[in-house]
């Protein structure tokens, strides 16, 4: 840590961090030239910017078998999955953090060539949260080096200064969201003077944070491909900072600073005091303003940006609708489209593109059947526990436990939210689509058998634990026979940082903890309420119900399992329980198995698997993981907090 903040940037290097910044430089990577050379003029001062670009870590692919859903929404086979983050988070060993390569949290500083800590680096496992500290500097540098650059339009300047705005305000909200308050530094520090910066608290550095990305979104453009400036890299521009990306985080890190932990710090027992639900108003006020702005930008068709189409012929396979834009699917894959990276109309911030194929090793491996070597590689499997499959409600928009929701445990698969059968592989799912003959070996796993004592549940190391799989992110078809992560797939699978469904959720939220469902900011023509049916107009699935929206505590409670369900397995849970207050509350500290018999000889050959019977309903608990208040921020490393005294460490750590 002293070194990234401290040690002087020695070679201002121009490199190109992903495909689309390519036609700005005319340096190799390794050139160095003067301050006044680098910094002159457009070209030679993106390059300098775009390494802030390359430094953003792919949290899908950052390692061999990547981990990065960390509360109560996944569990990991036994055996090898007890290795990862994971598994140690549940444990509430969450040093490992800093042990672990195989998430986006690390990445050793030495080590193989291409997989250790390199902000230069177009290798995928050469980046993590770990750039921070060294991005910040560079973007002191660059706004102090501001003047020099003399060889350039208003515009060029502008949108430079925005970007270096932006990155300083993310990469400090990015530590803040898993350590808390971090000093805020806005200047380059001497490697010569003695560190005293104390560390802030969340809610002090977050109004910092916040005034920077205001900054950035007054000088960003809404479209690059617009501008005069991007016009040098027309089409090329997905990847940039725009002024909705620079609203969507302003309001982000307020609601973050106005949520219950950082309003109240960490404590036991929030669900049943009714602290959960007391959130800081005025910055709550804020946020929705921000998050409005944004959304009033958007829909005035100022941007690229608008939710993708959830138009399908054939949910299961996620095949689209004749006719359909835009595919929801491809907001997490594409496949058969050159390796295209996803994100569709919908992403707002994502990493660098990763190369073709990019994502295939190991990535999409680690999603399904290993018995019998059915999806192959690593034998470990990311699995949704059954306990948050429940937020997944019924088609009428109401959560499953509501007496009048219509859920029949006798056919628990049926009229339930569409998202379900998008994301969600059940008990009679066809599984495989090529054809396999019913003696084969192999049969058994076509259509998949998730009941009690069904061979995928008989082993709890290549088996289903949970007796569910998932398919939102990585298709079911990513398994050996049909095939889908072999070359001639051209499966290319990215995690998006933030997408524009987030901002309407955001907004939601910011409003029903202002005031509640009727909440409306004066940046934008939407209630809190009107945001949230928004989401569920694309997916038809019913409104919130009146009852809900009439009370501030019951409308919160459907925001929170509305953004459970659309960001599911998307790598926000944990920080949502953590902010919520919710970590160390039942039920959100257990995880569970579904448990059923069938009934009768449905055929699952000729029937959809959504209208079977079963009986027996019910869920086992697999793991409670046993927290305290400790377990609200992450450890920092030993060596980071005896670099000075004014840096601590986290409580109870």
């Amino acid at each position: 840590m002293k070194q990234n903040i401290v040690k002087l940037f020695c070679a201002l290097s121009l490199t190109c961090g992903f495909a689309s910044c390519t036609d700005y430089l005319d340096k190799s990577p390794d050139s160095t030239v003067s301050a006044d050379q680098a910094f002159k003029n457009f070209t030679n001062f993106q390059g300098y910017v775009e390494e802030m670009y390359n430094c953003i870590p792919n949290k899908e692919s950052n390692g061999w078998c990547t981990t990065f859903n960390w509360g109560e929404d996944e569990i990991m086979n036994t055996g090898k999955g007890d290795s990862h983050v994971t598994a140690h988070f549940d444990l509430g060993d969450y040093r490992n953090w800093y042990t672990n390569n195989q998430s986006f949290l690390f990445r050793p500083k030495s080590g193989d060539p291409g997989t250790f800590l390199d902000p230069t680096s177009t290798n995928k496992f050469a980046h993590s949260l770990e750039h921070a500290w060294y991005c910040i500097r560079k973007c002191n540098m660059g706004l102090e080096n501001l003047d020099k650059m003399t060889d350039c339009t208003q515009e060029e300047k502008n949108i430079i200064k925005g970007q270096l705005l932006f990155f300083r305000a993310w990469w400090h909200e990015e530590m803040m969201e898993f350590f808390g308050g971090m000093p805020y530094v806005d200047t380059v520090l001497d490697g010569s003077q003695t560190l005293t910066l104390p560390r802030l608290s969340f809610q002090e550095c977050a109004k910092r944070c916040a005034e920077d990305f205001r900054a950035a979104a007054d000088l960003l453009p809404n479209d690059w491909d617009k501008t005069t400036t991007g016009k040098k890299t027309l089409g090329k521009n997905d990847l940039r900072i725009t002024k909705v990306c620079a609203l969507g985080y302003m309001g982000k890190v307020l609601l973050w600073a106005a949520s219950p932990l950082n309003n109240l710090g960490a404590e036991l027992g929030a669900s049943k005091n009714g602290d959960t639900y007391k959130y800081n108003v005025e910055l709550a006020a804020q946020a929705a303003d921000a998050l409005g702005e944004a959304l009033s930008e958007v829909n005035s068709g100022k941007t690229p940006y608008a939710l993708a189409e959830y138009k399908y012929s054939n949910i299961y396979d996620h095949e689209a609708a004749d006719g359909s834009s835009s595919n929801f699917s491809d907001i997490f894959r594409t496949t058969g489209q050159g390796w295209k990276q996803p994100g569709s109309t919908e992403a707002i911030l994502r990493a660098p593109y990763i190369g073709a194929n990019g994502s295939n090793w190991n990535f999409t491996k680690l999603w399904g059947i290993k018995m019998n070597g059915i999806v192959e590689h690593d034998a470990l499997i990311h699995q949704p526990t059954a306990n948050y499959v429940n937020y997944y409600g019924m088609a009428n928009g109401l959560p499953l436990d509501d007496p009048e929701s219509g859920f029949d445990p006798k056919h628990p698969f049926k009229n339930r939210d569409p998202r379900f059968y998008h994301d969600i592989v059940f008990d009679g799912f066809q599984y495989i689509n090529t054809t396999i003959a019913k003696d084969h070996p192999d049969y058994q796993f076509k259509y998949v058998q998730m009941y009690s004592g069904s061979n995928l549940r008989s082993s709890s190391d290549n088996g289903c634990r949970t007796g569910y799989y998932c398919q939102k992110l990585v298709p079911h078809q990513a398994n050996k026979y049909d095939g889908m992560y072999n070359w001639g797939g051209a499966l290319q699978c990215d995690l998006p940082y933030m997408r524009l469904a987030d901002i309407y959720l955001m907004y939601a939220e910011a409003g029903a903890a202002a005031q509640g469902a009727t909440y409306k900011s004066s940046k934008c023509n939407l209630t809190a309420e009107d945001a949230i049916n928004v989401l569920r107009d694309r997916v038809e699935a019913g409104h919130v119900a009146a009852k809900f929206a009439a009370d501030q505590h019951k409308f919160m409670d459907e925001v929170r399992r509305e953004r459970a369900v659309e960001l599911a397995f998307e790598g926000f849970r944990w920080n949502d329980l953590q902010r919520w207050l919710l970590l160390t509350e039942y039920p959100y500290n257990i995880k569970t198995s579904q448990e059923f018999k069938r009934v009768g000889d449905y055929d699952f050959t000729k029937n959809d698997p959504r209208d079977a019977e079963v009986t027996g309903w019910s869920e086992k608990t697999i793991v409670t993981r046993d927290f305290t208040e400790k377990h609200y921020l992450l450890p920092l490393k030993e060596d980071d907090v005896y670099l000075y005294p004014e840096f601590g460490q986290n409580p109870g750590w």
